[in-house]
């Protein structure tokens, strides 16, 4: 049986470089990377730097919380309706044709940064789980983390609250 190499270089980095220690969000290289695309009084729209799909974003809670039951509600209404926006600027960005939103509360259910709070919003598409994923063990990103962030933070401007 032949099995195909595929190979995932840009996976290195992040496999070989020294962990940072604090949250990610808080001070972490994401910010200083510019991948933060839009930011309102109580959260924050960033790029995921590792994405499963093209404009896999996450939304941020600028408060240091890990618990959904620790937000107030100012923050719980700016996180929906930052989510919501996401999905309007992602459709106009990509369209796509489904989105996974959701949370991972944590590590037992799959939370990468489990100490402080965030929502995914994953562009879908059909056939983007290919073998590229299943098989192969590896994600297609057609477009570089730089780009994507650029088209996203002039769309976050022109698609105010209203999202449409």
């Amino acid at each position: 049986m032949f099995v195909d190499t595929i190979f995932a270089p840009g996976r290195i980095e992040y496999i070989k470089k020294e962990k940072q220690k604090g949250c990610i969000f808080c001070a972490g290289s994401s910010r200083e990377e510019g991948l933060v695309v839009h930011e309102e009084s109580t959260c924050f729209v960033i790029m995921n730097k590792y994405p499963y799909t093209s404009g896999h974003l996450m939304v941020v809670p600028c408060r240091h919380i890990s618990d959904i039951n620790d937000a107030d509600g100012g923050e719980l209404e700016e996180l929906m309706n930052l989510t919501a926006r996401s999905v309007a600027v992602l459709k106009k960005a990509f369209n796509p044709e489904g989105f996974n939103i959701g949370m991972n509360l944590g590590k037992a259910a799959g939370a990468g940064v489990d100490a402080h709070l965030h929502m995914h919003v994953v562009p879908r598409w059909y056939g983007d789980t290919n073998f590229m994923s299943t098989i192969g063990g590896a994600r297609v990103i057609p477009e570089d983390l730089e780009t994507t962030s650029d088209l996203l933070r002039t769309l976050f401007q022109d698609i105010k609250g209203d999202r449409r």
